[in-house]
C-alpha cells in the first residue's frame, strides 16, 4: 500500500492517528512544510488539493518555484555485495560507478 496522494503533479503523504482519529499529511517535494488534514478521506482529500492551490498560489505571488531543486547527488546505501557486483560490471563496460548507477536509474524510470 503507498499512502500518496498526488493532485497537479504535487505528492502527499498521507498518514493516519489513531488517538485524535485524524488522517493527515504534508506536501512532498518541496522547501517548505506544508501540511493538511481530514477526519474523513473526503476531507482528507479536500483538504490536500487545497494545500496545493494555496502553496502554489503563494509561490506564484512571491517568484518561488513550487518543486524543491536537486544537486545531482546523492548518497545511496546498499548491500557491499551488490556494490561490487556494480563496480565490476561498470569496469568490464568502461563506465564510471556514477554513470552505471544513472543508467539503471534511467531503465527504471522512462
Amino acid at each position: 500500500m503507498i499512502d500518496r496522494l498526488v493532485f497537479e503533479d504535487v505528492i502527499g503523504s498521507v498518514h493516519f492517528s489513531s488517538v485524535d482519529e485524524t488522517f493527515f499529511g504534508k506536501l512532498e517535494g518541496i522547501n517548505d512544510l506544508v501540511t493538511f488534514e481530514g477526519s474523513s478521506v473526503k476531507e482528507l482529500k479536500k483538504s490536500f488539493k487545497e494545500a496545493v492551490l494555496d502553496y502554489k498560489t503563494l509561490c506564484e505571488e512571491t517568484g518561488k518555484n513550487v518543486n524543491k531543486s536537486f544537486k545531482g547527488s546523492f548518497n545511496v546505501r546498499i548491500d557491499p555485495k551488490l556494490h561490487e557486483l556494480a563496480y565490476i560490471k561498470a569496469t568490464k563496460e568502461g563506465i564510471s560507478l556514477n554513470q552505471f548507477v544513472q543508467t539503471a536509474l534511467k531503465k527504471q524510470l522512462v
